[in-house]
């Protein structure tokens, strides 16, 4: 995106709201995405923590604000008074990626008692939280309904919604649960509707033509890629390629399946059939087994849930109906890593050259993406950043920064600690919109009960510390 779209984008900013200033706190503020929301509507900062040093380095620079650190460390009274109350908590014991940890986590499953603490004593009118979109169904919805049930026991009506960047122009799928509340009610306020379909974005408004200090290729990145190419340039025209994705490793395969893990399958039976592309088990240990067979079967118990045991059938049914085709190529992808070795074609009737489209090595294989939209941008390694295909390069930290809507930030970190940044940070033009629509409460209420205690609407106001709630209590219980 050059200066002028970027002078575009500003311009056209709403601030649906009429009071000019109000006060924020910002939580886990990574690379400040939700003050940069709130400053672009008239907020000012008055407290801000961030747990890594370093991205605390980069937010003074950006906003002039020293931000404290660990929330754990930091007590409730220390927190200024403020108006709203911004938190994109950790989101990695929530993620399908990662371990379901969830609460039980110990390093970052209690931190949401830390934002409790500090809506208990300072009362700030609103609030909006953040997290990945799988958060709502983590552990069958219980972790939600105890953030829910906490939040409304200090008074908040709480809601959320899911949405992308890409549904209000930004080329990134990015879904991401965020959660509002208010103190008392949220009449008045109704979700910012979706401007925009993944048809109508291109990633092309956020790059710069061959900049320079783009990350290059690797040379097995590249025979990967052109290994792939040739498997589609050798089907015909007519022959669909797979809407699923595409496993190698499954392909000869006949190891079973069709019970909850391998561990429950006769030493037996598993002897006769055959593991990774094709190689003989013929009277091979479990050990020996579990290494010639797919990482993805290599599990304990629910290590071929319904959907697995889709993909294992399909690849399987496809590599039978055009092995005349697959048999010459399949020497070349095994000598990649596992990882590698997977493919997903999402470009489906398109041209089928992998070099014209947008890329992403990840730990669940290849993907190739339509040129409308980003891959959702992850706390990344190097090698998941995103590819330009039809110019055989890396994307940029700046382009990323494109990405989250952060066109005006000045300093980002250094190396690939950018790009694990931007992976984490929250989109600034997704929290401009909701706080457009959620700012105007500030005053449409000008007097808040809670459990019979009058708050003004005024946040300059001093503090009430309120008496510990049972029901707060009850909801961690």
């Amino acid at each position: 995106m050059g200066e002028a779209a970027c002078r575009e984008v500003a311009q056209t900013r709403r601030v649906k709201q009429e009071r000019t200033t109000f006060r924020f706190a910002d939580l886990f503020a990574g690379l400040g995405g939700f003050h940069q929301a709130a400053t672009h509507l008239g907020g000012e900062c008055v407290f801000a923590s961030e747990i890594d040093e370093d991205l605390r380095e980069v937010y003074q620079k950006n906003f002039n604000i020293k931000a404290r650190g660990d929330i754990r460390e930091v007590k409730p009274e220390e927190v200024p008074q403020h108006d709203l109350l911004c938190a994109g908590f950790p989101c990695q014991p929530f993620s399908k990626a990662g371990e379901q940890m969830g609460w039980d986590d110990a390093v970052r499953g209690t931190v949401f008692w830390n934002i409790v603490e500090i809506l208990r004593l300072r009362r700030p009118q609103l609030v909006i939280l953040e997290n990945v979109a799988h958060f709502v169904r983590h552990d069958a919805g219980n972790t939600y309904q105890k953030v829910k049930q906490a939040l409304e026991s200090l008074g908040y009506e709480v809601d959320y919604h899911q949405f992308s960047p890409h549904q209000f122009g930004v080329p990134q799928i990015r879904e991401r649960i965020y959660m509002v509340g208010c103190l008392d009610s949220l009449d008045g306020f109704n979700w910012p509707e979706v401007e925009t379909e993944s048809k109508d974005v291109s990633i092309t408004s956020v790059l710069d033509k061959n900049p320079p200090d783009a990350g290059k290729l690797s040379k097995q990145v590249i025979q990967c890629l052109e290994v792939f190419q040739q498997l589609f340039e050798w089907f015909p025209k007519k022959t669909k390629l797979p809407s699923f994705p595409i496993w190698g490793m499954e392909f000869k395969a006949t190891y079973p399946y069709d019970r909850d893990a391998l561990s429950r399958v006769p030493l037996g039976e598993i002897q006769k059939s055959r593991g990774c592309f094709g190689v003989p088990l013929k009277g091979k240990s479990r050990e020996e087994i579990y290494k010639l067979v797919p990482s993805h079967a290599r599990a304990g118990r629910g290590a071929f849930p319904h959907w697995k045991k889709l993909f294992i059938r399909q690849n399987r049914e496809f590599y039978l109906g055009h092995k005349k085709l697959i048999d010459p190529w399949l020497p070349k992808i095994q000598a990649f890593p596992p990882s590698l070795q997977k493919l997903e074609w999402n470009c489906q009737g398109e041209v089928r050259d992998i070099w014209q489209y947008v890329l992403q090595f990840r730990a669940s294989g290849v993907r190739i993406k339509r040129v409308n939209t980003s891959p959702s941008l992850v706390a990344m390694t190097t090698t998941q950043v995103p590819i330009i295909g039809w110019e055989r390069r890396y994307m940029t930290a700046r382009e990323c920064a494109r990405l989250q809507s952060m066109n005006d930030m000045k300093h980002l970190p250094g190396g690939i600690a950018a790009f694990k940044a931007l992976g984490n940070a929250v989109n600034v033009t997704v929290v401009e919109k909701i706080l457009g629509e959620l700012l105007p409460l500030l005053n449409a209420k000008p007097l808040v009960s809670v459990n019979g205690v009058h708050r003004n609407g005024d946040s300059g106001s001093s503090g009430i510390k309120l008496p510990r709630s049972q029901k707060v209590a009850a909801a961690f219980a």
